[in-house]
């Protein structure tokens, strides 16, 4: 039985979002924390949020032994950009796009 979560409007790039999801895909859920844990990026920490976040799901619903649980899907979508002006020379301006990512996770049973 699947259990999701997901994050929206995650103020990072989806290329480097995408990085750290890839390095989880696959793992179990305890492995999936210890790598997000220690790695030294931004998005890890939206993420192990994300994974802690679905195992409390799977934990409300009491029907998912929470041991053997895997990361099935990590997808990282676009979401809009927070656009943003800086002044350049001459009376110009300069657009700086925030970028931001949506976030879905699911995690299955093994």
């Amino acid at each position: 039985m699947e259990v999701k979560a997901s994050l929206k409007y995650a103020r990072v790039g989806t290329q480097k979002a995408r990085l750290v999801a890839d390095a989880i895909r696959g793992k179990g859920v305890n492995d999936a924390v210890k790598i997000l844990t220690f790695m030294p990026k931004k998005t890890a920490y939206f993420l192990k949020k994300l994974v802690e976040s679905a195992v409390a799901n799977a934990e409300q619903k009491k029907v998912i032994d929470v041991d053997n649980l895997f990361v099935k899907v990590v997808l990282v979508d676009e979401g809009p950009d927070l656009k943003r002006f800086r002044p350049r020379a001459q009376g110009r301006a300069f657009q700086i796009r925030k970028k931001t990512s949506h976030i879905s996770l699911v995690l299955d049973e093994r």
